[in-house]
């Protein structure tokens, strides 16, 4: 069942948990996360990273999303994740994405509000709701280099008066994760995701979600973490089942990849969601 962005951060506040947000740029990925989800009787978003144009089209990925989350047996939101230009968020509210993630967060402080309003007015004329982000993560998602130096760590103060200034639905803060694969154990300061929770009253979003302990995963669903992007390692998860296909049996047809694919992803989205649901 298709649901907003507000509908299902309520789900997890209710709850007391996070749900897991999940990049899902072709259909096995969208399978596997569904079917992971469907299994645990758990809510959860699938995503789309603008970054992703080059590998599934927004016009064509997007009403697959769309109607895989109507036909799900759980409530699912479908969401824009990084998005930078506001004229490719129209095109995601347009096809009926219940969620977006405006982000212009190596903009300078003003223009990064000037536009997230923007994005909010936008997002509210389709019904959706909108994500933004303050701070800057240690490599952009897909785990490229760009802005590899470390985190800007957000600070408390200034969270709470970007979203006053902003009316966002949803914050993003910097607090020690970075996107991609890990090369060293990210160093997270989870009592300043306590604090921002606290100074905002907004649910809190953790970008580069993929690689952090399952202890610092409750300490900061336990702080206020309500929503968790997932997505380099669950790929890797599927990268791998191919590569032991490969060498294990003389593969003919691709779709026996693509599924072998499927199955591991879908197995690690499970294990991550069990814990983001604090079970």
């Amino acid at each position: 069942m298709l649901v907003t962005l507000n509908e299902i951060l309520a789900i997890a506040e209710e709850k007391n948990c996070a749900i897991g947000a999940f990049n899902t740029p072709n259909l096995e990925c969208i399978t596997a996360v569904l079917n992971a989800a469907e299994k645990l009787n758990a809510p959860v978003i699938i995503s789309h990273a603008e970054l992703h144009e080059s590998v599934a089209p927004l016009a064509v990925i997007g009403p697959v999303m769309v109607q895989a989350a109507k036909l799900a047996k759980v409530p699912v939101c479908v969401h824009l994740d990084h998005c930078e230009t506001l004229s490719y968020m129209d095109q995601a509210l347009k096809l009926g994405f219940t969620g977006v993630m405006y982000d212009g967060s190596v903009l300078p402080y003003k223009e990064n509000v000037s536009n997230t309003r923007i994005a909010v007015a936008l997002a509210k004329e389709y019904g959706a709701n909108v994500e933004a982000e303050i701070g800057q993560l240690a490599a952009r998602e897909g785990g490229s280099e760009e802005n590899a130096g470390g985190p800007v760590y957000t600070d408390p103060d200034l969270a709470a008066r970007f979203c006053a200034e902003t009316g966002i639905d949803a914050l993003a803060p910097s607090f020690g994760t970075a996107h991609g694969i890990y090369k060293s154990k990210p160093v997270l300061d989870l009592d300043r995701v306590k604090q921002i929770a606290e100074k905002t009253g907004l649910p809190l979003v953790m970008h580069g979600g993929s690689g952090v302990s399952d202890e610092d995963y409750r300490t900061a669903i336990r702080n206020g973490i309500r929503k968790i992007n997932y997505y380099s390692y669950m790929a890797k998860a599927g990268v791998s089942a191919v590569k032991a296909m490969l060498e294990a049996e003389d593969v003919t047809f691709f779709h026996d990849l693509a599924l072998a694919a499927q199955n591991a992803m879908e197995e690690n989205a499970a294990k991550a969601m069990a814990v983001f649901n604090m079970t």
